[in-house]
């Protein structure tokens, strides 16, 4: 039964439910299956953030180290920026039985309430309102007849199905619920004050009336026993060295009498005490705290003691302690009260007994007293039990219950329950907080009234999207409600912009949910009071609004001011019962709440009408319930735009409620697809959205689970919110991820949540470990974040940064998008980029907008080619933007041709800096024509009011460009003015720069201009200048074309029939000669009238119709022409150019016979006939042609049976080899498995071997030849795809050697069928269709095999690089994985590649089929 309900504890991830079940290390049966379930991969749970330290201590068998762990971490969150939210509360009052209730504890299992009267133990189940059980513990004297009897503790025992009972009078009783047998198991002759079990449940602690401690096993075998006051400090007694003496310190002007020490007056216990003692575990259970009043001085004192009941540390004098006392489970702070001169604190104790911190309560002194502190389980929340001090005027006292929570080391009151001193009010017997449920606490009053309430944590934030909204965020502090504007200023909690004041304690706070006035607010107190603050812009002070940080005295805000307080009655049947019945307000309209609270039939949810009445002095409120829902309702969420209201129910489901409806009504909420949305698990936070048209609902559990409407896509977000046309989240990969809402789909909102891991600099960046999001500013690009310590960081979002930049750019706002872009670095290029044609189109208004010269400058310098809407910046949606982008990719060239004649038409004078920064941007710079702009500049003689000075636009120029290539420039210009002017701006030494300058101005002026050019290597502009210095410098100006290769612009220098151009184009020749173009030197001599060289120079190409004519040119003979042509005839035939060789013979020698055997010997069928028919040489047929014609056929015949052959023997070779090839990573593979302790350090992607990397030692061995030439590439090449059995390349130089034949067989077909055409023209078919047959078989059994050598798995080749800076360990493991099946990656890839045959040859002759 135990371990049953262990497991399914461990099922619901409650950690707490499992240490509270789970007892001593011997009973760890069991367990060994609770740690699987409890490690849900990236699926953590918010209040256990370190479930491995947890599993870890379980499996050592250290419970009290788990439980401290669990409880160590529950302070991660920061709680300054949020509020308590009472999801739902039960109410229950059975019928009435005897006794008056003293005390309860929860009996988690059946979901019963086990009540202590003074006549024995009462079971109630809530849900049936029902008594279940009774135990009397009269019939055998445990608890005396006349109702005088009080039993001091209960307890729950789960795994042993008890319940154990202590009695004033000392008894100890344990009793079966499910037989209600008891048996007594000790008893104390001087009675019991208290009985505290430890938190696992292992030990139980027994104060007597003697005041002392017993402290027993849980089978109640007595451990061992010590008085409460002890002499002793304790074990943890401090030790001094005598350092830091009180005498030996300086007191100021207190003198030396402040050394002495004094006596501190130790008052004795309240009056009001009960002077009990009280005992409070530590989390863990390795240590406890009593209070108790010490007899010698009446005060009380807090001991803290060991498990082993061994005193640890004695508190210091507190004077007024009372009796309160609670340690914090996570084990940091043991709480009690303190009553002071002037106030009521709560204050805390560190384990060594030191006080640590206190808050004050808000009453006045002697006004209340302290009953009870209480912790929740998560250490979050502790709740003070305060009861007025009985005077004279109250008969009946009020009940305070009060919810404290605490962040940045402030302390804020949260929740205040008051329970009223009316006629038929309920007074509070015992109240619990629940150990399975941290948010839920447990009241029991007198008249057997329970009261249970379920409270999760929210974010009260304004909901609207326009400008005008402040992004207001409340939270509640007592009487007061801290609001701060998050436009205005950020201010870190307890810090806020403005500070209201309330008449009481308040509970609930909504803004309205009209987009226009989305900042007025509501505010619900404990005194069933709703005050309205407006936010409408008036300046009338209000005293109940105190300013604090809103942004500094230069920061002109709207102040809120309180229009009016309306309140309304709770009726006869609710007074005084139920002090929250009213929850989940929300203010939809101007004059209307809806609101959510208990019907009269259990586990249902009546819907509340609040309207406003303005009627009287101080409004009313109107409530009607129209609607009963049938369900707890755990949530109700309003879409602003839409008006939608959703109701979420306690099992998840969704329901719409038609509030604006004749008659509202609740439906199921319906998804697109016509079923009913549900929530897998219910959520603590919902919100509405419409995505692609459709309303839709989000919800975040408290497990960070996210849902859209009822699929689970996430299971790591921590916080979420809606804005705008955005969805944003926090997920505990410490990343925010913003995910657009618009132009979208449910679909594809749901993969971009589910492809979160996939890196984008826009949807998602990183942040701070356990950031959650507190707001997010409308109409601008503030995300506000608060931290686990507490403070609160803005960070600006690039998906929400250049969504509305991209607005602003859409409304021609520049100013307001450029201030953003330059504050937040976003490349301005995106200024042009996000529509070309808009921006040219208002280029002017953009200068007027900027309006300040350095601002245009920075846009200009970071002008870039780059398209950076499809590089860095690309939107979240596709736009049809129109794109003017030149096919030169000359952006940069086009904004700064604009921006200039923009500016010049504004003002030249005003943005000459900025046209001087327009020259130099654009590629290639415009230096000269900015250095001519400073000329002019120089020149002007008048200076007008704003205008730029020569000097300093030449030294602005100067932070734009290089001073040397400044210099360079100024130098190309020609104006030694300039120059110097330049110059003096840089570090060049005079002495080097004067007498150059000096030196070129003695020189004539087109030599002095060539000069300055050729300085400046602007050869071609010197080659200019150079050719008008006439025929004395010709020699220079053909050394010159020589050395830097101007042939071409020297020829456009000079006429063609002068010398001049004939010497340079016969250079031209010589050098062309030298590059190895023959043929281009040939035309260049003959142009130029060089026909010797020429017809040299066309031989050697090869050209020898070029070659003849300029043999024309040269007058050869018809014998000096013949051995022309007989020399290029023997050239070709070496070159196998038979046609070629067989025209010069038969058309230039005269010799016909030796061009028809040079015809037949290259196969050229046709033309070898037409010359035996033209010189009527038919003898040749039988002499020389048709014995060709049989002897090529049967090499033909030949060559494809050795083909064919070949190609069988490669291609078994290469099955085989692969076969070698996986069997060798198989067996590879299997050395890998994990069969050695240390095989986990190595990553997947080490272990892989692929047969590349097989090779690489291989491979590596070559590494020494030289690329020196390309033969030797070729060698090693030939070297590493070796045929060579087992060489480790085999199977690519087999695949290599396949593709040659294949290859060579399909270039036959051309030649194939000329062969078949001439066999059957002189009648040798048989012949023929053997040919045809044979070649026919060889193609088919080719192409029948391509696909088994070349498979496709083969020629997948990765297109994307492995590694990269987008990589990750997983992506560079699988595509390690992918490659094991894929051949080995090559220096060629064309071997992988199947060659391509070329099926558009007819080869084939159809008579011969």
């Amino acid at each position: 039964m135990r371990d049953q309900m262990l497991l399914e504890a461990a099922a619901l991830g409650n950690l707490n439910a499992c240490i509270r079940l789970f007892a001593s290390p011997p009973r760890f049966n069991g367990f060994a299956a609770l740690i699987p379930v409890m490690s849900p991969g990236t699926s953590e749970c918010p209040q256990m953030p370190d479930r491995k330290c947890f599993e870890v201590y379980i499996a050592r068998g250290q419970l009290g180290a788990a439980c401290c762990k669990v409880q160590s971490v529950t302070l991660i969150w920061s709680l300054g920026m949020r509020n308590l939210k009472l999801l739902r509360t039960w109410e229950c009052q059975p019928v009435r039985t005897v006794g008056t209730p003293q005390g309860f504890c929860l009996r988690a299992d059946k979901g019963t309430l086990l009540v202590s009267t003074e006549y024995g133990i009462v079971e109630v189940d809530p849900t049936t309102q029902e008594v279940t059980n009774e135990v009397s513990l009269l019939a055998e004297g445990f608890l005396p007849e006349d109702g005088s009897g009080f039993i001091v503790g209960i307890e729950d025992l789960p795994d042993q199905e008890f319940v154990c009972v202590a009695t004033a009078t000392g008894d100890v009783i344990l009793c079966n619920l499910n037989t209600n047998q008891l048996e007594c198991v000790g008893s104390v002759d001087s009675g019991l004050t208290v009985m505290s079990w430890s938190p696992d449940q292992e030990l139980v602690l027994l104060a007597t009336g003697q005041q002392t401690l017993i402290l027993m096993t849980r089978d109640f075998e007595p451990i061992t026993e010590s008085q409460i006051h002890q002499d002793d400090f304790g074990e943890g007694k401090f030790i001094t060295v005598g350092w830091g003496k009180k005498e030996t310190q300086f007191h100021g002007s207190e003198g030396k009498k402040a050394a002495r020490t004094k006596p501190v007056e130790v008052l004795p216990a309240l009056p009001w005490d009960d002077r009990r003692p009280r005992i409070t575990w530590r989390g863990d259970g390795q240590y406890f705290a009593v209070s108790a009043v010490c007899p010698e001085t009446g005060a009380r004192k807090v001991r803290v003691w060991s498990r082993e009941l061994v005193l640890q540390t004695t508190s210091e004098p507190v004077p007024g302690l009372e009796q309160a006392l609670a340690w914090k489970p996570s084990g940091s702070l043991i709480a009690s009260t303190q009553d002071k001169a002037n106030k009521h604190d709560v204050v805390f104790f560190e384990k060594n007994g030191l006080l640590h911190g206190e808050f004050t309560l808000p009453f006045q002194k002697g006004q209340v007293k302290v009953n009870e502190l209480l912790w929740n389980s998560d250490s979050m929340i502790l709740a003070v039990w305060l009861e007025e001090l009985k005077t004279e005027d109250t008969a009946q006292p009020k009940t305070y219950v009060q919810l404290w929570t605490t962040g940045n080391y402030h302390w804020y009151l949260k929740q205040s329950l008051h329970f009223d001193s009316s006629e038929g009010s309920q007074s509070i017997v015992s109240l619990a907080w629940d150990q399975e449920m941290p948010y839920r606490l447990h009241i029991l009053c007198q008249q057997w009234l329970y009261l249970c309430y379920d409270w999760q944590w929210s974010t009260d934030r304004s909901s609207g999207e326009g400008a005008s909204d402040l992004a207001s965020v409340a939270v509640i502090d007592g009487d007061k409600v801290l609001l701060t504007a998050f436009r205005h200023a950020v201010a870190p909690p307890p810090l806020c912009s403005y500070q209201l004041q309330l008449p009481c304690s308040v509970n609930q706070v909504a803004f309205l949910m009209e987009p226009s006035r989305s900042g007025d607010l509501a505010v619900l107190d404990a005194s069933n009071r709703i005050s309205i603050y407006r936010a409408d812009g008036q300046t009338d002070t209000d005293a109940t609004v105190k300013t604090g940080a809103v942004g500094g005295s230069r920061c002109k805000v709207a102040v809120p001011r309180l229009e009016k307080t309306y309140r309304f009655d709770l009726g006869d049947n609710r007074d005084g019962k139920n002090p929250l019945w009213l929850r989940l307000v929300t203010w939809l309209q101007d004059d209307l709440f809806l609101a959510a609270g208990q019907a009269y039939l259990p586990a249902h949810t009546s819907i509340h009408h609040l309207n406003l009445s303005s009627s009287a002095e101080e409004g009313s409120i109107d409530i009607c319930s129209p609607v009963t829902v049938d369900g707890d309702v755990i949530s109700l969420c309003c879409n602003p735009k839409t008006k939608a209201v959703a109701l979420q129910l306690s099992d998840g489901q969704i329901m719409k409620y038609l509030w604006g409806a004749e008659k509202p009504v609740v439906t199921p909420w319906l998804n697109s697809s016509g079923s009913a949305v549900q929530f897998p698990s219910p959520c603590m936070q919902t919100a509405l959205a419409v995505v692609g048209g459709e309303e839709t609902i989000f919800g975040l559990t408290d497990r960070c689970r996210f849902f859209i409407n009822d699929i689970e896509v996430a299971s790591n977000v921590t916080s979420f919110a809606i804005h705008d046309e955005f969805l944003l989240l926090t997920t505990h990969a410490h990343t925010c991820q913003c995910l657009s809402l618009r132009n979208t789909s449910l679909k594809a909102l749901r993969s971009g949540l589910g492809n979160a891991s996939v890196p984008n600099s826009e949807t998602q960046r990183k942040v701070e470990r356990g950031s959650r999001i507190v707001t997010i500013v409308p109409q601008d690009t503030k995300l506000i974040l608060q931290m686990p310590r507490g403070n609160l960081e803005t960070v600006h979002h690039r998906a929400l940064v250049l969504a509305q930049v991209r607005k602003w750019l859409d409304c021609l706002q520049f100013k307001e998008a450029f201030e953003c872009m330059r504050k937040l670095r976003i490349n301005l290029n995106l200024i042009y980029d996000h529509n070309p044609k808009v921006f040219l189109e208002n280029v002017e208004t953009f200068i007027k907008q900027i309006d300040s010269v350095s601002f245009i400058n920075l846009f200009l310098t970071e002008l870039k080619e780059e398209d950076y809407t499809k590089t860095m910046y690309p939107p979240l949606e596709p736009t049809n933007v129109c794109e003017l982008h030149n096919s030169d990719g000359k952006k940069v060239n086009l904004i700064c041709d604009a921006m200039r004649t923009a500016m010049e038409n504004i003002s030249t004078t005003k943005y000459c800096l900025s046209i001087l920064t327009s020259h130099v941007k654009k590629s290639p710079p415009e230096l000269e024509t900015a250095l001519q702009r400073i000329r002019k500049l120089r020149e002007q003689t008048s200076i007008t009011a704003g205008s730029v000075s020569a000097e300093e636009a030449l030294k602005y120029l100067l932070y734009l460009v290089d001073v040397n290539e400044l210099y360079d420039h100024s130098l190309g210009t020609y104006d030694f003015d300039l120059v110097i002017m330049v110059a003096e701006k840089s570090q060049k030494d005079p002495k080097e720069y004067l007498p150059f300058l000096n030196k070129l101005k003695k020189m004539e002026n087109n030599y002095q201009r060539y000069s300055i050019d050729k300085y400046l290597k602007r050869y071609s502009k010197a080659l200019h200048h150079l050719s008008k210095c006439g025929p004395e410098h010709f020699s220079e100006f053909l050394n010159l074309v020589v050395d830097q290769n101007l042939f071409n612009e020297a020829l456009k220098l000079y006429l063609p029939d002068s010398q001049e151009y004939k010497t340079v184009s016969y250079a031209y020749g010589e050098h062309l000669i030298q590059k190895h173009l023959p043929e281009q030197a040939g035309l260049i001599f003959f142009r130029c009238g060089a026909f010797e060289r020429a017809l040299d120079a066309f031989l050697i190409s090869g050209n020898w119709q070029l070659a003849l004519t300029a043999a024309g040119e040269l007058c050869y003979t018809e014998d000096k022409l013949a051995n022309l042509a007989r020399n290029m005839a023997g050239k070709f035939v070496e070159k196998r150019k038979y046609a070629d060789a067989a025209i010069l013979l038969e058309q230039y020698a005269k010799d016909y016979e030796e061009a028809i055997l040079l015809l037949l010997e290259g196969t050229t069928w046709d033309e070898a006939l037409r010359l035996i028919y033209k010189y009527n040489r038919t003898d040749i047929l039988e002499t020389n042609f048709r014995p060709s014609l049989l002897e090529v056929q049967k090499n033909h015949l030949a060559f494809l049976e050795t083909q064919k052959a070949a190609f069988s023997c490669h291609q078994k070779r290469l099955s085989v080899v692969r076969e070698l090839k996986q069997q060798a990573r198989n067996e590879m593979l299997d050395l890998e498995l994990p069969n050695c302790p240390e095989s986990d350090l190595f990553s997947d992607a080490s272990s892989m071997v692929t047969a590349s990397d097989a090779s690489s030692k291989y491979t590596h061995s070559n590494s020494r030849i030289s690329a020196r030439s390309s033969k030797n590439r070729r060698k090693a090449e030939r070297k590493k795809h070796s045929l060579k059995e087992g060489s480790p390349l085999e199977d690519v130089a087999l695949l290599e050697v396949l593709g040659e034949i294949v290859r060579s067989i399909d270039n036959l077909k051309g030649e194939i069928h000329s062969l078949l055409k001439h066999l059957v023209l002189f009648g040798y078919d048989g012949r023929a269709q053997e040919l045809q047959q044979a070649f026919e078989e060889t193609l088919r059994m080719v192409e029948r095999s391509l696909l088994e050598i070349w498979t496709p798995d083969l020629q997948q080749i990765p297109a994307n690089s492995i590694l990269g800076p987008n990589s990750t360990a997983n992506s560079i493991s699988a595509a390690y994985n992918q490659q094991k099946t894929m051949a080995p990656a090559s220096q060629d890839p064309e071997f992988f590649i199947p060659p391509k045959l070329n099926k558009s040859i007819q080869w084939k002759l159809n008579l011969l089929q």
